[in-house]
């Protein structure tokens, strides 16, 4: 089993060791915030440059027709092969907050299903804030929201309960951002599809590292970010996903100029186009799109599936070693134990949490930097981006945790925290 566990072995066993060299990284450092913000890809700093040299600087407004407009629909297929959907069932662009505005309006308004919003308390609070807004605009009930005991996981069979006794439309993160949680999407949908409700996923902790199947887990609508496992960049457009046998039964409630059937005819009354195109709205972020196809394609090119399998590898190796060397330091475990159960981060806490990670990001001299993600009150989050970790990087961050307790270095460091951690 030891020799199984080996880094260097399964380093070598890797097959997608290749892709770490697509990427910038920097020298001496460990980045295991992918879950938050990805990295760099090196192609996506000569694909921007291009466009702004060349398309933007030189052919100006003649690339709409010769390589703007189609930009969307291209991404959009692309991250459609991702999850398994049809071409015609994906948009790209906004953020995944104004994405889920539009669906959580557009299914009250078709009057399919009933207008109780519910939620968990595992969910994004993003989407949550979402919700309520939504519920104040239409004068309906506050979302539900199911608690349950811990952070760390659902309880599947309360969530059934309420949501056989409070039918209506749910949103739920597919992956949740405190322990990386992964919840039985299929079980879910066929559960909401038996009491007339529907499920909201949040994709945004999941795409581009769990093996999303639309198809197969029949879920009818989703939305979904790009900037995490997808490597689009900061503020890089978002995507929602919805059946092709919903679209016909949904409206915007943006009436945009994209949105529109024939936008270039710049016709006085607005008529809704027929596919999912009627829920765009202004013009798209054409650079950052840019920036976006360069991460999707290396995620297509490596094969969502062998990247799924090398983060189930990674997690399930980080949760042995933890369990064996850093419990018994005072390091608490904040993940799911089954791997069917987790996404692509580790969370773990510590009494000194906050002082830990302020040693991985700024070591002591000829210490190398290890960038985690803090999350309040006490989570620490290892987010396992397999196209550019190795094992070895696990392997040295474990043995960095182990280091700051041993010899106390948490204690040189402050208690108090920026904004943004």
């Amino acid at each position: 089993m030891k020799q199984l566990m080996n880094p260097s072995n399964l380093d070598k066993l890797d097959k997608l060791a290749g892709f770490r060299s697509r990427f910038y990284n920097p020298k001496n450092e460990i980045y295991l915030d992918g879950n938050s913000l990805g990295k760099l890809p090196i192609e996506t700093k000569k694909r921007v440059s291009d466009l702004i040299d060349n398309q933007w600087g030189e052919n100006l407004i003649r690339s709409w027709n010769d390589y703007w407009l189609e930009l969307p629909k291209k991404i959009a297929s692309k991250i459609a092969s991702l999850i398994n959907a049809d071409q015609n069932e994906v948009l790209v662009g906004g953020s995944t907050s104004v994405n889920l505005y539009k669906l959580g309006c557009a299914l009250i308004n078709s009057g399919i299903f009933s207008k109780q919003l519910l939620t968990d308390s595992l969910n994004f609070p993003t989407d949550n804030y979402i919700l309520e807004g939504i519920s104040k605009q239409y004068s309906i009930s506050k979302p539900a929201r199911i608690t349950y005991s811990s952070d760390l996981k659902a309880d599947i069979s309360k969530l059934k309960k309420e949501i056989s006794r409070q039918p209506g439309i749910l949103c739920l993160s597919l992956v949740t951002y405190k322990s990386a949680y992964l919840y039985p999407i299929k079980k879910l949908n066929e559960h909401a599809k038996k009491n007339k409700s529907i499920i909201i996923w949040d994709f945004s902790h999941a795409v581009g590292v769990v093996n999303i199947d639309v198809k197969a887990t029949e879920t009818l609508v989703g939305v979904g970010c790009t900037y995490k496992y997808l490597n689009g960049g900061p503020g890089s457009p978002a995507f929602m996903y919805i059946h092709k046998s919903m679209i016909p039964f949904f409206n915007s409630p943006i009436q945009g100029w994209f949105g529109h059937k024939k936008p270039f005819d710049f016709l006085e009354n607005y008529e809704p186009s027929d596919g999912i195109e009627k829920f765009d709205a202004g013009t798209q972020h054409i650079l950052s799109l840019a920036a976006l196809e360069v991460g999707v394609d290396i995620a297509l090119e490596a094969g969502i599936k062998n990247i799924s399998l090398k983060s189930k590898k990674m997690s399930t190796y980080l949760m042995k070693v933890i369990k064996d060397e850093l419990v018994p330091l005072g390091y608490v475990i904040e993940s799911p134990n089954k791997c069917y159960e987790r996404g692509s981060h580790v969370t773990l806490s510590h009494d000194f949490s906050w002082q830990i990670c302020q040693c991985l990001t700024n070591p002591n001299v000829n210490k190398v930097k290890i960038i985690p993600d803090f999350r309040p009150d006490r989570f620490i989050r290892l987010g396992l981006a397999p196209l550019y970790l190795s094992f070895k990087d696990l392997e040295i961050t474990i043995g960095r945790l182990k280091e700051i307790i041993i010899s106390q270095e948490y204690r040189e460091k402050e208690k108090t925290r920026p904004v943004v951690t």
